[in-house]
């Protein structure tokens, strides 16, 4: 018998999850460790926020999911892990032993820039504050006039962007301004073809990007630039990139260049073969991944077949991160954009093949 430990309750860990019933019928234990009973799918975040999809849309209810087959979920949040001794040491005081562990506790979006006494400012990761901010816009929707700021310049800064927009107009807001503070360039790494079809569709929704200069500062109703000029905005969220959970470089852990969990071709840690990991916490050794919901949903029977082979002596499974993945932007009003080996357009069409894959994946793993 083995204990299996699963830091976070993510997207990576969906098919373990699903599969309790038959690991703890081989004779092991699976405790999950999570800070909240349901696990958002970041992928559906923005559109929560515009109000395509209620939270129970978007989210798994983790403890129930672990609970009803068998498993232990601890409310509670892993703080250092151990890995000499095998041991995780929780915020709580508690302390869980394990023989195999596996880590899925996701990324968060760096606050640097942020005071830190700074009011109707929003985060994109944790996921559920994109729903805090959908409430204070729909509160502040009533004066008629509401000023958006988004602080980023990638994917997930023009996906907010796009949706913040469609929530203060669903709510009846006149007069709405957002914009988008997307430091030098506007969404850099893509193709131009694709930027268009993005800068298009924030066009279309009247959302202003702003290029040419980093945010060096947010403060309440405040976002400032590096090059000394100032904004004011009623609501501001911050979607800057994102960074792997510090818990692993905190635990002495080996991390990559981003300080994600640094793992080879079977997801699994060479300084600690018991350790193993999925999702945006990891740094993928043979090659960078981008920190993107596909991968985690690739490593998911990977991690499934290497966790259950670790605990029993068996051989591991190389993780292929495969080809090119189909990139969907939801751009919000209902209309997204659309890549994939050399295909591009943007448009309401867009939208429904990403829903329609979203809604799929997300009805794949409910319980």
């Amino acid at each position: 018998m083995a204990r299996l430990l699963l830091l976070g309750a993510g997207h990576a860990h969906m098919t373990v999850m699903a599969h309790l019933p038959e690991i703890i019928s081989r004779g092991h234990t699976v405790t999950a460790v999570g800070p909240l009973s349901r696990h958002y799918y970041s992928g559906m975040g923005p559109g929560m926020l515009g109000g395509t999809y209620t939270p129970e849309d978007i989210s798994f209810p983790v403890q129930q999911m672990i609970e009803s087959r068998g498993g232990e979920f601890i409310l509670d949040k892993a703080v250092r892990v151990d890995a000499k001794s095998k041991k995780v040491l929780l915020q709580s005081g508690r302390e869980i032993e394990y023989d195999v562990c596996s880590f899925n506790t996701g990324s968060s979006v760096p606050q640097s820039i942020v005071n830190a006494n700074a009011t109707d400012v929003y985060s994109v990761k944790p996921i559920e504050n994109l729903l805090a901010g959908r409430k204070r816009i729909q509160s502040l929707a009533d004066r008629g006039k509401i000023s958006i700021g988004v602080v980023g310049g990638g994917p997930a800064a023009l996906e907010v962007a796009g949706n913040a927009a469609a929530c203060a107009r669903e709510a009846g807001c006149k007069n709405v301004s957002v914009r988008l503070y997307a430091g030098k360039v506007f969404l850099r790494h893509l193709s131009p073809r694709v930027r268009s079809l993005c800068a298009s569709a924030m066009r279309k929704h009247a959302i202003q990007i702003i290029e040419g200069s980093y945010a060096s500062g947010v403060a309440t109703k405040k976002v400032t630039l590096e090059d000394g000029r100032e904004f004011d905005e009623d609501v501001i969220f911050i979607a800057m990139g994102v960074r792997p959970s510090a818990l692993i470089a905190e635990s002495g852990l080996p991390v990559g260049n981003d300080g994600g969990l640094a793992v080879n071709r079977f997801l699994q840690c060479d300084e600690h073969p018991d350790i193993f990991g999925g999702g945006d916490c990891i740094w993928f050794k043979d090659q960078p991944l981008d920190k993107v919901g596909v991968y985690a949903v690739r490593q998911n029977p990977v991690l499934y077949h290497n966790l259950i082979a670790r605990m029993e002596g068996g051989e591991l499974q190389p993780f292929d991160p495969g080809g090119e993945y189909l990139l969907i932007f939801n751009t919000g009003g209902g209309t997204g954009v659309l890549h994939k080996a050399g295909i591009s357009f943007g448009g309401r069409l867009a939208f429904f093949i990403k829903d329609y894959i979203d809604r799929k994946f997300m009805r794949e793993f409910q319980p």
